[in-house]
């Protein structure tokens, strides 16, 4: 059952990162995917273009922008989802919370081998090996998971700038070196201080990594590499979230990449790093 799971929140992050590609009609199709979940395999491509409101010639050019070669693949990957039965929870508001802040944060986890592209994690942990200098950029709920990235480069012998400050942000990345790199973070990819920040970076003629919940936003769109963590719905509550768990995954997965490149200089740092927290602790 745990495999099904692992599987359903693959297809689901899957579909959800690529839902701001798709035309009007074309999303609607996706939802449609996303409402019946395992229960697509009961559908044919008429009943989904019924439900969507559209033509079956459109559902299956959703499902080709969604990375199928059409309706009956996607529909062969939704018969491997076993419909998991509803956990059962006290009625009891605390215990109907915490199921589900774990399974959102388990879906969110589930997804991010479907939407981080590794070929990507590991030309952004080669463009951060290089630079010189690295800024880092997140407001709002992002700001913790670049507090978060900060500190793990710095610890690994990073020179990292993290303003809090979003003109700081944008004037520290005015001023990076063109071999230097932007780090900027935003679940949506569009919060605009954030997007600018980046933006400044590309023009001063930095690589820009984002690390973003969607796989085409303002973000992406001004950045060199894009890592898609989660690709949950904007809703601001468990989702968000689960897309910050997410978020700081891809996090480990970049640093434990960039340490990999260089395993004796980052063990060097990791030691320092060690004597400074053992110097504060009782």
């Amino acid at each position: 059952m745990e495999q099904n799971s692992e599987s359903g929140g693959r297809l689901t992050a899957r579909i959800r990162a690529r839902l701001p590609e798709l035309r009007e009609t074309e999303a609607r199709v996706a939802r449609v995917v996303l409402d019946q979940g395992p229960a697509l395999v009961h559908l044919s491509v008429s009943d989904v273009a019924a439900l969507a409101g559209t033509a079956s010639s459109t559902v299956v050019r959703a499902c080709q922008r969604l990375g199928f070669r059409g309706f009956q693949e996607l529909k062969i990957e939704a018969a491997r989802i076993a419909a998991d039965p509803p956990p059962q929870t006290p009625d009891d508001p605390a215990a109907q919370a915490l199921t589900a802040t774990v399974r959102a944060s388990r879906e969110a986890l589930d997804g991010l081998a479907a939407t981080l592209d590794t070929t990507v994690l590991a030309a952004a942990a080669a463009a951060l090996r290089a630079a010189p200098r690295v800024v880092v950029a997140g407001a709002g709920l992002s700001a913790a998971v670049a507090l978060d990235v900060a500190y793990r480069l710095r610890a690994l012998g990073c020179p990292v700038d993290a303003p809090s400050d979003p003109l700081t942000a944008q004037l520290a990345a005015g001023q990076l070196p063109p071999d230097g790199v932007c780090l900027a973070i935003s679940h949506t990819g569009a919060t605009r201080t954030t997007v600018d920040t980046a933006r400044r970076a590309r023009t001063a003629g930095a690589a820009v990594v984002a690390l973003t919940s969607y796989a085409r936003s303002p973000l992406s769109e001004s950045s060199t590499h894009v890592l898609v963590a989660g690709g949950q719905d904007l809703v601001f509550g468990l989702e968000t979230s689960a897309s910050r768990i997410a978020h700081l995954a891809a996090v480990d997965a970049l640093t434990a990449t960039l340490m990999s490149l260089s395993p004796e200089a980052a063990r060097h740092h990791l030691d320092l790093s060690a004597d400074v927290t053992a110097d504060h602790a009782y």
